[in-house]
Order: structure tokens, then C-alpha cells, then sequence
């Protein structure tokens, strides 16, 4: 099968069901479709689950489908396929990267290890297999602050690759741990300048921010959190109106969830009405039914590698049951 582009790309009769012929296949080949909720609204609607990164991990984990799907990016489907080596895992478009995991080089990182000893090295979840290799510890946006604190004071500790949340943090915790200079492209791009007018102009209402934020924009927020954070939040908040500070994918969910409140999407610095992820809007509907119908792309990686960089998430999920999270 030909996958120069990182897709297979066919010509698909514009009659088709999708919606149909997609959970006709879920059933004939025992797959399941997990979504990430920066995804398009039709994908999470025929998704399996959708969930933020610490969710996605823990319902690949217990799987029992033969082939995994992944609507989300890269280092998404190396988790899953890492937890679930023996499940066939595809991904809709190979070219569906991050930023954020594209800023943390391996081997520049193991030279960063390397010249900070007797560090703890913790890495965001938002990073590749080969990193996650060099990690001891895998953390979530979920997560973070509770793995964080599990440690004594006195313990020296390596974040990465998300100098954002990383700073983020270290301001909740009063820890100093030593940051790598990474950060993602959707959550940087935010303009403080819009977001005060945008908050003049509906004075009412609540400013949700994800801690990827830049902290000039995390000081204009009402509440802090991670994606599905931000989504409780909304949901049992009596206030009715809120300006989202992450990518637009989450607020289809906060719509369907809580109908009766407005959500309004904060501005880049930017010519763009809101901060799509270019990565994760490389995936479509079309995309997810020919990559179940062929099998294809698949998530192909070295078992070796596999082993070592399921360990840190092993131990993130294991502290994660022990927080209740």
C-alpha cells in the first residue's frame, strides 16, 4: 500500500454513509476509535471515546479491540500502541505531528539529562516514544501537580518538553524544577492584546485556560486546567457564558454537554478566527473509514524502544489510580 503522502488516498463515492460504513467496520474487525477532543465534531461523534491525554492512555490500556484507530497525533497512537503491542493500531494520516513533541530532539534531550545528574526526569505525555525512553515518570496536564508533589522538596527534577506548563507548575508546587525550552505552537499563539478586549466586551464571562498558556495569558484566566478539566468545569459551573483559552475542537463538547451557555473561542495573534491545530485537523472522516477498511497507516515501532518508554507511563498510570485521577 502506497503511503508517500502518510495517508492512502481513494476516491470515495460521495453517497456513502460514512457514519454507517465506519461502525460497519468497528464490528466486522473488533476496532474501536479513540478521540482526542481537539478533533473535528463528526469524527468525536463516531468515536469509541474521547478524552484529553491521561483518558485516551488509560482506555487504551484496558482495551481489548484487535485494532485501535487513533483520531489524534503521532505520539498518541505510539502510547497506545506501546500499552497494547499486540493491537493493530492505526493512525488516519501518518503527517499528524506535534510541536510541542517536534521541540524535544532526542538526542539533545539525553545531552540535557546528561548534564543536569541526580535529576528526576519527568516529561509531559505530549512527547515521543523516544523521549518517553529517557523519562522516568509520564505526566498529564491531569496529572502533573500530583506526581509533582509526590517527590520531597529536596528532590531535583527535569520537566519536558512544555516550558509552559512546566512553569506552570512550578508556581503551584513552589518547586525549581529545570525546564526544557519547549512549547506548543496552538497555546502560544494566543494574543494577550485580543483576549483583554475580548473580555471587555462580555465582562460576564468565564476565561478557561489550559496550562500550555503562555503565563502572561494564564493570569487573565478564571480557572486553569486540562482539557477535560476545562470541560468539567463548564459543565457544573451556574455561570452561562465562557471564553475558551485552548484549541476550538473541546467546545463542541461543552456545547452538547451544557446547551443552554455560550462558548466563546479567545483570538490568535493571528489573521485566523480562532487556534485550530493544524496537526490534529489533518484527520477527516474519509481518512478514518479507509484507514479501517485497509488497515493502514499502521504504528510500527521497535520493541525495545516499546519496553523502555512504556515504563514511565506505566508508573503514571499506577499514581494516577492511587490520586483517583
Amino acid at each position: 500500500m502506497n503511503l508517500e503522502k502518510g495517508y492512502i488516498e481513494k476516491k470515495i463515492d460521495p453517497t456513502l454513509d460514512l457514519f454507517k460504513e465506519i461502525s460497519h467496520l468497528k464490528k466486522e474487525k473488533n476496532a474501536i476509535i479513540l478521540a482526542h477532543y481537539y478533533q473535528d465534531p463528526d469524527i468525536q461523534d463516531i468515536a469509541d471515546f474521547i478524552g484529553d491525554s491521561l483518558g485516551l492512555a488509560q482506555q487504551a490500556a484496558k482495551s481489548n479491540a484487535d485494532i485501535i484507530l487513533f483520531a489524534g497525533v503521532h505520539f498518541m497512537a505510539e502510547t497506545a500502541k506501546i500499552l497494547k503491542p499486540k493491537a493493530k493500531v492505526l493512525i488516519p494520516d501518518l503527517n499528524a505531528g506535534c510541536s510541542l513533541a517536534d521541540s524535544c530532539p532526542p538526542q539533545k534531550f539525553s545531552d540535557f539529562i546528561q548534564s543536569h545528574p541526580h535529576h528526576v526526569v519527568l516529561s509531559y505525555i505530549n512527547c515521543s516514544a523516544d523521549i518517553k525512553a529517557l523519562t522516568d515518570i509520564i505526566v498529564t496536564s491531569s496529572n502533573a501537580v500530583q506526581i509533582v508533589e509526590s517527590f520531597p522538596k529536596d528532590q531535583k527534577i527535569i520537566f519536558a518538553p512544555d516550558k509552559n506548563l512546566g512553569a506552570y507548575i512550578n508556581k503551584l508546587t513552589g518547586r525549581n524544577m529545570i525546564l526544557w525550552n519547549g512549547s506548543c505552537e496552538v497555546h502560544e499563539i494566543f494574543s494577550l492584546e485580543k483576549l483583554i478586549q475580548l473580555k471587555a466586551q462580555h465582562p460576564k464571562a468565564i476565561t478557561l485556560a489550559h496550562p500550555e498558556c503562555e503565563e502572561a495569558i494564564l493570569q487573565h484566566a478564571d480557572f486553569i486546567g486540562s482539557t477535560s478539566a476545562l470541560l468539567n468545569y463548564s459543565k457544573k459551573s451556574n455561570d452561562k457564558e465562557f471564553i475558551v483559552l485552548t484549541e476550538p475542537g473541546i467546545i463542541y463538547q461543552m456545547e452538547k454537554a451544557s446547551p443552554d451557555k455560550t462558548f466563546i473561542p479567545a483570538p490568535p495573534n493571528n489573521n485566523c478566527a480562532c487556534n485550530n491545530c493544524p496537526y490534529m485537523k489533518l484527520n477527516t472522516l474519509e481518512k478514518i473509514y479507509i484507514a479501517l477498511k485497509y488497515e493502514q497507516p499502521e504504528i510500527l515501532m521497535d520493541e525495545v524502544l516499546m519496553l523502555k518508554a512504556k515504563q514511565p507511563i506505566d508508573k503514571m498510570l499506577e499514581l494516577s489510580a492511587k490520586f483517583g485521577l
